[in-house]
């Protein structure tokens, strides 16, 4: 086993110190391993110890390997090296969840997880004496309740186990042949091109027949989503299942609309959900606004939709489909969007009532348009959802929605 390298003389705590903060930086959400650990207790080493800028650059550049972690990182060190034993203290908790009323502006992204680091002891494992067993008779019933509860109806902690749930779902989705040929040596497709090339080493003779094949891959997939206010509860969780899927899979495009269509494909690519979310908070000013879904999609097919409605795009469009502009524009524009695109697919969380008819103008307008009619409000639809992108669309789906 690989060892710290030793304290230096006089009595210092120097290893042990770096090796609480590389926890710490590991409850926080930061990827630090003992390789990490070893060369940033070795950096330190080589710098002033008591210049702290040299000591900060040091763990910088041995700690910290993507840019969404330095903030983090950051506020981590200054309340650590602060106090190493700061986590047995309640002021340096106070001093994170404090800044909000303090303070004028947000919260650093990352600093409730930091501030659950804290709070964490050094070796979560109680002792032996204090052990408990815990009656699990209830858990697969309370799983299957959560995979099927309307999430307006989820209290806080369930939120929070659903969007747990949300993070490790993955999108598949059907692939499509390419113009593109790769080398497959049982390939359909003689490749003469290679062939002269591959006997010129030869001196002239054909001795193999090089053959290819059409690659495939996913196609596009485009998200519109509706923040208005009806729709703010289901769009602020679904936007951690959108920001698993684009850091999943590449030619994701991810638009936010209300009173005006926000591009935020960008923001999503960030690693770290904290440091998106917030980078989407000041990108959209019109969060649980009103809703002009005719000036959205007109916005959409203007500006976008030559740009990211290509080969075979996969179109997902999540909305209750309720207009203030009543159905200005909806027919026509959505026209376009389906002429535009290989599958397009309503998900709409009113699907979740029994009872449910579409019978308001906007419903009426968008939904002769549209490829797939489905419901978005709980686990289990999302679940549907994925199941049904893997598959090739079928007409019988549409069938009991068709608007005559």
């Amino acid at each position: 086993m690989t060892k710290l390298p030793p304290a230096p003389a006089g009595g210092g705590r120097l290893a042990l110190n770096m090796l609480n903060f590389a926890r710490l930086l590991r409850r926080a959400g930061l990827p630090i391993g003992p390789a990490d650990l070893l060369a940033a207790t070795e950096a330190v080493q080589l710098v002033d110890l008591g210049n702290r800028t040299q000591v900060r650059v040091a763990l910088r550049a041995t700690m910290v390997h993507r840019h969404e972690y330095e903030e983090l990182f950051h506020h981590a060190f200054s309340i650590f090296w602060r106090d190493p034993e700061a986590a047995r203290h309640a002021q340096a908790l106070a001093a994170i969840d404090g800044r909000k009323e303090q303070a004028p502006e947000r919260a650093p992204p990352g600093a409730r997880r930091l501030a659950e680091a804290f709070r964490q002891p050094s070796d979560p494992r109680p002792p032996e004496q204090d052990r408990q067993e815990i009656d699990a008779v209830m858990t697969v019933s309370e799983s299957e309740r959560l995979q099927t509860m309307d999430f307006e109806a989820m209290s806080a902690s369930e939120i929070s186990h659903a969007k747990a749930e949300i993070r490790k779902l993955r999108l598949p989705l059907d692939e499509r042949r390419t113009r593109r040929l790769r080398p497959d040596p049982s390939g359909h497709r003689a490749d003469l091109r290679a062939t002269l090339r591959a006997s010129l080493r030869q001196g002239g003779e054909i001795t193999k027949i090089a053959r290819s094949r059409r690659t495939t891959r996913p196609p596009p997939l485009v998200v519109l989503c509706d923040i208005s206010g009806s729709m703010s509860r289901y769009a602020q969780i679904l936007l951690h299942f959108l920001h698993a899927v684009a850091n999943d899979r590449d030619r994701v495009q991810t638009f936010l609309f209300g009173t005006r269509l926000s591009n935020i494909s960008r923001q999503l690519r960030a690693r770290d959900p904290e440091v998106a979310f917030q980078m989407v908070s000041h990108a959209v000013p019109d969060w649980s606004g009103g809703t002009r879904i005719g000036e959205a999609l007109a916005a959409f097919n203007h500006d976008w939709s030559r740009r990211v409605l290509g080969q075979g795009a996969v179109v997902l469009l999540v909305t209750d489909g309720l207009d203030r502009d009543g159905a200005a524009g909806l027919s026509e524009n959505m026209e376009r969007l389906h002429k535009s695109c290989a599958r397009l697919i309503w998900l709409n969380p009113l699907l979740r009532w029994d009872g449910f008819a579409p019978k308001s103008q906007g419903l009426r307008a968008m939904l002769p348009h549209v490829d797939e009619f489905r419901p978005v409000h709980s686990l289990a639809s999302l679940r549907a959802l994925i199941e049904s992108l893997s598959r090739p669309a079928s007409a019988r789906e549409m069938d009991r929605w068709r608007v005559s």
